[in-house]
């Protein structure tokens, strides 16, 4: 062609005095001179805006409205007797006392929705060495019932100012309606409130029988749900599988009370239950008290 001897400088010219237009003179350059870089009026290089390098746009991931559950299809699973065998051959050497048996059920639940709580007495209670407090005026018959049905420390001003120093000797505390008041006006929610003791009507601890109360407390186990997963211990190491087997089904029996009470646009369901204990792994129950294989009662009660 007649262009393959002209210079960069005369092409330009040539285009230049020519009828075209900006766009056509730069597809004229493009043409001719490929490794050439265009420039506009401006003086900027022109972008390739070819095919060739698309744009990489991230896509933003859409959060988890809930929590992942595993299938338990594949999963082996244990019956209870088969459990306490082996949790107990990680416990060997332990104080039977100090070692306790946990429940970790896991629920098919919202992130965002409401968490189950709750207290509840087993049929053969797990510690019996709670300190209960309980806040009622001093020399009223509800402090003296408080004190027979187990109270540790009874009062008001004097618990106020202990709590406000920095010494908290209960496990519990439990106020009486006529105390609340005096209670809330001591300004206590940010000490107790992180510890989970200070009490509320929704938990049940602001009652007019704080004696029954406390009653109900010695003993008690309580219950609640974080990340999906409710956690309760249930049973000590010398606990026989019968006695475990009557605490697991009277926290079971409460905790589906307690799943059937929430609204109707709230959804939980059980979707594992698991036994461990303080120093040995966990082992998912598959519902039955005894396998073929398993060991007798006898056997298992002995430590």
């Amino acid at each position: 062609m007649a262009f393959n001897g002209l210079c960069t400088s005369q092409l330009r010219n040539l285009a230049a005095g020519s009828p075209f237009s900006v766009s056509c003179q730069s597809k004229v350059f493009s043409l001719l001179l490929p490794n050439v870089a265009v420039r506009h009026a401006s003086g900027a290089p022109k972008q390739n805006t070819s095919k060739d390098q698309p744009t990489k746009e991230k896509k933003k991931r859409k959060a988890r409205t809930n929590f992942i559950r595993h299938d338990l299809k594949d999963a082996e699973q244990f019956a209870l007797c088969d459990a306490i065998r082996y949790i107990r051959a990680f416990e060997v050497g332990r104080n039977p006392r100090s070692s306790k048996y946990e429940m970790h059920v896991t629920l098919k639940t919202l992130k965002n929705g409401p968490a189950v709580r709750n207290r509840l007495r087993l049929p053969h209670p797990v510690d019996t060495s709670q300190r209960i407090c309980v806040i009622c005026p001093p020399d009223s018959p509800a402090s003296a019932a408080a004190i027979k049905a187990g109270a540790t420390l009874v009062g008001e001003d004097v618990i106020f100012d202990a709590v406000k120093e920095g010494r908290i000797e209960f496990d519990r505390c439990v106020c009486h309606v006529d105390s609340l008041h005096k209670l809330t006006k001591a300004g206590l929610g940010r000490v107790l409130g992180p510890k989970g003791l200070m009490p509320s009507s929704k938990t049940g601890t602001v009652v007019k029988d704080v004696a029954g109360s406390v009653r109900d407390m010695v003993g008690a186990s309580e219950y609640r749900e974080r990340l999906g997963v409710v956690r309760m211990a249930v049973g000590q190491l010398g606990f026989t599988p019968e006695e475990m087997q009557r605490n697991i089904r009277m926290f079971m029996s409460g905790l589906k009370r307690d799943l059937a009470q929430l609204s109707d646009r709230i959804s939980k369901e059980i979707h594992e239950v698991v036994l461990s204990s303080t120093n040995a792994p966990g082992f998912s129950l598959n519902g039955d008290f005894k396998s073929p294989t398993s060991l007798s009662s006898r056997e298992l009660s002995v430590l």
